[in-house]
């Protein structure tokens, strides 16, 4: 049975290690081992409008479970979760971490879209969010702002 976003935070800043939490309804040996979420290589370009900004962000799961994004908050403002597929972006209200692989957040494809920003970002601040998970708990992330032109450095898929 599916279960609700977990409630509790857990503050992170840059890796995270969460693992899965009691399984009491199965007693099969995969149901023991959970989600093992770490998040890195995130950021927000120097967006041009004082009201709208796009964040970018790697959930890596080394674990052997799936979990899913199921929403994203932030005190700078109103965040929603963008899926790109075939050049087309939509809103959807969830996206899976899949065991043993990521759920990348890049410029042209998967994003988070900020709207209503309380104050306009500059390059050097940063923005706190929390990520909400289906089975593992709030993460808190903070992205820096970085320069409109930023673009990550290739290669950082090892991480």
């Amino acid at each position: 049975m599916r279960g609700r976003p977990t409630l509790a935070a857990v503050t992170v800043i840059g890796a995270l290690f969460l693992a899965g939490c009691g399984d009491s309804d199965s007693g099969s040996d995969s149901s023991a081992a959970g989600a093992e979420l770490s998040v890195g290589a995130a950021y927000i370009p120097q967006p041009v409008s004082d009201s709208m900004a796009a964040g970018f962000l790697t959930i890596t799961n080394k674990g052997d479970a799936e979990d899913e994004l199921t929403s994203v908050t932030s005190e700078a403002g109103d965040v929603t979760v963008h899926e790109t597929v075939d050049g087309t972006m939509k809103e959807v209200d969830r996206l899976p971490v899949p065991a043993h692989g990521r759920l990348v957040f890049k410029s042209g494809g998967n994003h988070l879209m900020f709207e209503k920003l309380k104050q306009q970002l500059k390059q050097g601040q940063t923005v706190s969010v929390e990520l909400h998970f289906a089975h593992s708990g709030a993460v808190t992330v903070k992205l820096p702002v970085k320069a409109a032109t930023y673009q990550p450095t290739a290669g950082h898929s090892g991480h």
